[in-house]
């Protein structure tokens, strides 16, 4: 039993399916409209894995596992007539010599591990002007790295799970309790049913600490706000064009100051991008960081001034705040946490999919 329909928990349902094993995922929100602050339907779906500043260390191999799942996994869902198209290209822009010096020693630490990363010139950036902040002096670009749509995702895995005998419940999860026998963990839901399942899998957001409190298992989790924008262009934008190297078209998803524009030329008009960025703790939404972000940072191109914006939308990543992100445990047996992605959890959920099937099917019968 999977608690929590999000990204990393849809991932987790699919990939069990997929190797033989009977699923059933708990959600209130599985058969209905998304929440209207949930994390994987607000998340821009940035993959930043070989641009990660470290090159070693759990997150990274958890990153580049990613990395390599999440080409099959497409390619399954394109086998079953489910397209997700993966938009490739990343470039990460500096603003100043001790960002541009960092992005030196990341790209010669790539290319000797034979990553496409490479380092464009102020030159070599003349050709995306006026369209990227002017204080921008030289970018990182990771042609490996790119963009995935979150909700064309998740519901191309939400159908084909389906295929394969997904048992859904639209109900919330209230409380733990520990079973007996094959069942070792009841699931108490809000229509009052307790529900036995030998492996309980925990991807509910903050709401995973919750459950497991009920369990006498503590885990500080925290919401962090992302806020994202749609806009459409007065002009036509130079990402109309297919991305390629400098000068032949545009780079794909730009990051500027931890702010992400994703173009979307696939969105009616042709002329709509994307901007957002998950930078706030609790709750509530900044409106200076809204601001903020509707100008791309300080400094940001006159077109973003001339744009009209279509909607306007947030979410609650949960992050973990007292561990490094995402939560991969097993506090008990039988019981697995996938949850406190924070910023990745598009990026990261193949690898944790993987991580749940490895932990069920490596446990005694």
């Amino acid at each position: 039993m999977v608690v929590g329909a999000g990204l990393v928990g849809l991932s987790i349902a699919w990939w069990l399916l997929r190797r033989g094993h009977q699923v059933t995922l708990l959600d209130p929100s599985i058969d209905g409209p998304p929440p209207a602050d949930g994390g994987s339907w607000a998340a821009l779906g940035v993959l930043m894995a070989q641009v990660f500043h470290r090159s070693s260390g759990r997150a990274w191999r958890l990153r580049q596992r990613s990395h390599q799942l999440w080409g099959s996994w497409i390619a399954q869902l394109a086998a079953e007539g489910l397209e997700v198209p993966r938009r490739q290209g990343l470039l990460l822009l500096a603003a100043d010599a001790a960002e541009r010096a960092h992005q030196e020693r990341l790209v010669a630490s790539r290319q000797a591990q034979g990553m496409p990363l490479s380092l464009w010139s102020d030159a070599q950036l003349e050709p995306l002007r006026p369209w990227i902040p002017a204080a921008a002096t030289t970018g990182l670009h990771s042609a490996a790295d790119g963009q995935l749509d979150p909700p064309a995702l998740m519901a191309a895995l939400l159908t084909s799970a389906r295929r394969l005998g997904l048992h859904t419940l639209p109900e919330a999860a209230l409380r733990l309790e520990r079973g007996g026998g094959h069942g070792r963990w009841r699931l108490q839901t809000s229509t009052g049913r307790r529900l036995e399942t030998p492996w309980l899998v925990l991807s509910a957001g903050v709401a995973t600490a919750t459950l497991l409190a009920s369990a006498g298992q503590p885990l500080a989790l925290e919401p962090v706000l992302g806020q994202a924008l749609e806009l459409e262009l007065a002009e036509t934008p130079p990402w109309v064009q297919a991305p390629g190297p400098p000068g032949s078209g545009w780079p794909g998803v730009v990051v500027w100051r931890g702010l992400n524009l994703v173009p979307r030329p696939d969105l009616p008009g042709g002329r709509r991008c994307w901007l957002g960025a998950t930078l706030e703790p609790g709750a509530r939404a900044d409106a200076a960081a809204l601001t903020r972000l509707r100008h791309w940072g300080e400094g940001g191109p006159a077109w973003l001034e001339r744009a009209r914006v279509v909607r306007q939308w947030q979410g609650h990543r949960c992050k973990p705040s007292q561990q490094p992100a995402p939560v991969l445990e097993q506090p008990e047996a039988g019981l697995l946490v996938a949850s406190g992605h924070y910023r990745n959890g598009v990026l990261l959920a193949p690898a944790s999919a993987a991580w749940v099937a490895e932990q069920i099917e490596a446990s005694p019968a």
